[in-house]
């Protein structure tokens, strides 16, 4: 379908029960939906004659901390026929398991892998949902809002014991020199540097 008015009715006249809310924002559409109707509504953007979203571009999600339902869970898709794009959303619980999407659009497979890495969330009857992004052991999850922008851990190369090793996190301040001034004035030394240059001139 190529007017996204025209597809926007469609949606919503054949859907209309999967949908929370509907919006043509950017040149797409933007759709909020039941989580329970994940399924039944890709099945139908992608399958229909007058949709055809064939191609999953990108799984990801939000996070609201604050919220009871913390995770915002955003599915981008394409319909190459008719050059438009989708983008679905729902909202889930901390510990809420999401279904795979992965027997309707194999591509999902890292990128979920990707959203259980970062955020955390777990995707029920994915093939194999391990991190894909941190290393073995890592702590935690990085684009969790309330993760310490420093991180858990560092990896740092040990001259004593002649390998890498991992150890908690030391942000030790006692023994830097801080210089405070505009990077527009030059630092200190620089200056002193050009003014002695100056009188030997």
């Amino acid at each position: 379908m190529k007017n996204l008015l025209d597809l926007e009715k469609k949606i919503n006249s054949e859907l209309a029960t999967k949908i929370k809310k509907t919006e043509i924002k950017h040149n797409q559409i933007y759709i909020e939906i039941n989580k329970k109707d994940l399924i039944e509504v890709l099945l139908f953007v992608k399958t229909d004659k007058d949709t055809k979203f064939r191609q999953l571009i990108d799984v990801t999600a939000v996070d609201y901390p604050e919220e009871k339902e913390r995770f915002k869970i955003v599915y981008m898709l394409l319909s190459h026929e008719f050059n438009q794009r989708i983008i679905i959303s729902y909202y889930i619980s901390e510990n809420e398991v999401i279904p795979s999407l992965t027997s309707i659009f194999p591509s999902a497979n890292w990128m979920e892998r990707e959203v259980f890495d970062m955020y955390g969330i777990n995707f029920k009857d994915h093939p194999d949902l391990r991190r894909i992004l941190t290393d073995y052991g890592f702590e935690g999850h990085p684009l969790r809002k309330d993760f310490p922008l420093t991180g858990h851990t560092e990896v740092r190369y040990s001259e004593d014991k002649k390998k890498v090793v991992s150890e908690p996190v030391k942000l030790e301040q006692n023994y830097r020199n801080f210089d405070y001034e505009s990077p527009w004035e030059g630092t200190k030394y620089i200056k002193d540097q050009t003014d002695n240059n100056d009188k030997k001139n």
